[in-house]
């Protein structure tokens, strides 16, 4: 049997190959990104291999979606706990990414507490599973503390707010964002691509803001110490939320409308918005949204439309990537086909729209721009003649100083 490829190192061929660094701006770069403190402003983490002997089963036995969904959640997100082998992959991808801190797709698309709470719950079981590695970050102090004892942070995100959906009160309909603030969610979405009784989500034709509602959870997640992410937001939502908003929210995983016409890319006018409060847009790796190559030379293009424009201190890197097992793809394949589904909610797109099937899978380009590779971006980085101060303030800094300025303090050692 031959032997399986390495994910990992066929990614940093493909990524070298387009990037053609010199040996001295491969070497400089490499180390820049290995003694930096690097922050992802979005990542959706490691997948681990299916077990299809266990998924088969399932669907033979009747198991609705939810429960499918559960089932190949709880193996994709906790199954690197399986096997020693495993455990050394997960450990191996970490270090090959040179990522100190990410924050992380942590509560499924959606505002039902339950349906959010189900993904955190995987991650805290994962790092509590891990101490040797892992550990969850809820303040820079905490993510400084990992850098130094060469640990990784998880930094848990939401991808809604969660609400009751009882529409009863104001205050009735946000109680459960203390819970999620007190098991360690540190950053969430307002929309999630559709609408919502918040704001408009940046699918919608509409464009018609933050509700009075909406204004309500900027409010709260202010008192909260909450991080306001508007990356699925639609433009006026943005522009609204980020002047309503008294602390810096984030654009965690975007690129710029000007070099390319996408839902999820943001103009000038609204990334200007978030900076001016003191945010960050983060620049996200998917082809789709870069546009032309769509791989690593057209994401160092948005980085540096977007330093130029906006500053150095304005720019962070969200690569919105997941890393899957070199044993993924054969446990995939053993897989029984499943019954046809519908779109999900958030990725319901109007017939003939010109944005609804976006070129997603060309190999070379996924390849050059996976999570592994994020040294990578270091290196183009430095190719294209940027200060370490400022490739630094890119690749983390940045993220933590929003941090530090949104989250409560540490209570004081009694």
């Amino acid at each position: 049997m031959k032997p399986l490829p390495d994910p990992i190192a066929t990614a940093r061929e493909v990524g070298l190959a387009i990037l053609q660094p010199s040996q001295r701006d491969l070497g400089y770069g490499l180390a820049l990104h290995q003694k930096s403190l690097v922050v992802e402003s979005y990542g959706l983490g490691h997948h681990a291999p299916l077990q299809p002997e266990v998924l088969n089963q399932a669907l033979e036995s009747g198991a609705s979606e939810l429960e499918y969904q559960d089932l190949s959640e709880e193996m994709l997100m906790m199954g690197w706990l399986r096997e020693s082998r495993l455990r050394e992959e997960y450990h191996k991808a970490w270090e090959a990414s040179g990522v100190v801190c990410m924050f992380l797709n942590a509560g499924e698309e959606g505002n039902d507490p339950l349906r959010l709470l189900k993904r955190l719950s995987r991650y805290v079981a994962l790092t509590d599973a891990m101490p040797d590695l892992l550990t969850r970050a809820v303040s820079v102090e905490g993510i400084r503390q990992a850098h130094a004892q060469g640990k990784r942070a998880l930094c848990l995100t939401g991808n809604g707010i969660p609400l009751t959906g009882n529409t009863l009160t104001v205050q009735d309909e946000l109680r459960t964002l203390q819970v999620f603030a007190n098991l360690g969610t540190r950053m969430m979405h307002l929309t999630y691509n559709r609408r919502n009784l918040l704001a408009d989500g940046c699918a919608e034709k509409s464009n018609a803001g933050l509700s009075d509602f909406g204004r309500e959870a900027v409010r709260q997640m202010n008192r909260l110490g909450l991080i306001i992410d508007v990356a699925h937001s639609g433009w006026q939502t943005c522009l609204e939320a980020a002047r309503a908003s008294e602390k810096p929210i984030v654009i965690s995983h975007s690129a710029i409308w000007s070099l390319n016409e996408h839902a999820r890319c943001k103009p000038d006018d609204v990334i200007q918005a978030v900076v001016d409060g003191g945010g960050t847009i983060g620049i996200t790796n998917i082809p789709a949204f870069l546009g032309g190559r769509g791989d690593l030379l057209a994401m160092l293009d948005h980085l540096d439309y977007a330093i130029r424009k906006f500053g150095d201190g304005a720019v962070t890197i969200g690569m919105d990537s997941v890393y899957r097992s070199r044993w993924f793809p054969e446990a995939e394949q053993s897989l029984r086909p499943r019954p046809t589904r519908r779109a999900r909610w958030e990725n319901f797109w109007l017939p003939g729209d010109p944005l609804s099937h976006p070129v997603w899978n060309q190999p070379a380009q996924i390849q050059s721009m996976a999570s592994t590779n994020w040294p990578l971006i270091t290196v183009g980085m430095v190719q294209r003649g940027h200060s370490d101060e400022t490739i630094r303030k890119v690749i983390g800094e940045n993220m933590l100083r929003v941090a530090g300025q949104v989250w409560p303090s540490p209570a004081p050692a009694v």
